[in-house]
């Protein structure tokens, strides 16, 4: 019955395809204006919406290159309730600056982070003070022409129709792929198998010929408590809270350890109210365990933690995740293209 209505809505799409295709084809001729920085700009995004693992893929490479480079990493700030050029405080809230910024600055606080939507107002705001600027979800801006493209595929998005809004979840053309000079398959199966790897590359090939093909999975880390303490949740009762856009992947993950689960399920970027938490407190309370805590995404504590009031007796849990590539070699590929790519940019006269 899905299927049935999304094919149904194929004309919407075709009309959003060519509307897509006209914009992006307006940029490339500069009938659109764009603009170009002396500073290196990095644009990690994708092509669909949401749950591609761009956070992880974005903490890797500022990781990577903030030890030989002063970098900033710059974000819309999807979900906040202010406008304009923020940087970002390890005590903001997500309302002001949007939680995966947040969570970019907590993780790496000695990094600057700034929101900005348009995001050439943001590079002039930090090019003086940094030496390169990684952009979080900028694919689709095409107002900006960065010094790179990483693309991010989601896995399971290959088992299915690629098509645009409103039958399907991407928001840009397959096509588009070609501007990217790496493309990295999230969320892969660890063993992913040699058959998949080739069958995913001959599709991606048809739009780009040149780009680094990378296969990656989530890396999961120890759960922490708010006191930055590692929690185990081998054999707990949990009660997993959530507000990303595809979940599933975490919850299979915790079933394997925890002895039961009771999944409460939000919008991706939930904004939480007084009433959500009532009913995640109610949905503890009803454990009848002495073994039990209450477990989220790092990105869902961001926007969880302005009521840690309201958990002060109960063990409040987040889950960091990573990113891991499926072959170490391929990540060396990965980190030489980039660390090159910056340091003949960054060393031009």
């Amino acid at each position: 019955m899905w299927t049935f209505l999304r094919y149904l809505l194929l004309p919407f799409s075709i009309i959003f395809g060519l509307i897509v295709w006209l914009r992006n084809r307006l940029y490339d001729s500069h009938l659109l204006p764009v603009r170009s920085f002396q500073i290196p700009t990095i644009v990690i995004g994708n092509l669909a919406v949401g749950g591609t693992g761009k956070s992880p893929m974005t903490e890797f490479v500022v990781s990577y290159l903030s030890s030989n480079y002063k970098v900033a990493i710059l974000s819309r700030g999807y979900g906040r309730k202010t406008k304009g050029f923020r940087t970002v405080q390890t005590d903001s809230l997500a309302t002001e600056v949007g939680d995966e910024p947040l969570q970019f600055k907590n993780k790496l606080p000695n990094i600057t982070v700034a929101v900005c939507e348009d995001r050439c107002t943001g590079i002039e705001n930090l090019e003086t003070d940094h030496q390169l600027i990684i952009l979080d979800d900028a694919y689709q801006h095409r107002k900006l022409s960065p010094l790179f493209n990483i693309l991010l595929f989601d896995f399971r998005s290959f088992s299915q129709p690629m098509f645009v809004f409103p039958a399907g979840n991407f928001r840009d053309l397959l096509t588009e792929s070609k501007r990217a000079q790496i493309i990295v398959i999230t969320k892969c199966p660890p063993n992913i198998s040699s058959e998949e790897k080739i069958r995913i590359e001959e599709k991606l090939r048809r739009y780009n010929s040149e780009a680094l093909i990378a296969f990656s999975h989530i890396d999961y880390f120890e759960p922490v408590n708010s006191d930055g303490r590692s929690i185990d949740i081998e054999d707990k009762d949990i009660i997993l809270v959530t507000g990303i856009a595809r979940p599933q992947p975490l919850l299979d993950h915790v079933k394997k350890k925890a002895n039961a689960v009771n999944h409460i399920s939000f919008g991706d970027h939930h904004a939480f109210n007084d009433s959500d938490i009532d009913l995640i407190i109610k949905a503890f309370q009803s454990l009848n365990s002495s073994n039990k805590i209450i477990l989220t995404t790092e990105k869902d504590y961001q926007r969880l933690k302005p009521y840690k009031d309201r958990f002060d007796t109960i063990e409040l849990v987040y889950l960091p995740i990573g990113l891991k590539f499926n072959d170490p070699e391929q990540r060396d590929q990965f980190c030489n293209i980039i660390s090159d790519t910056v340091a003949l940019s960054v060393n031009q006269p």
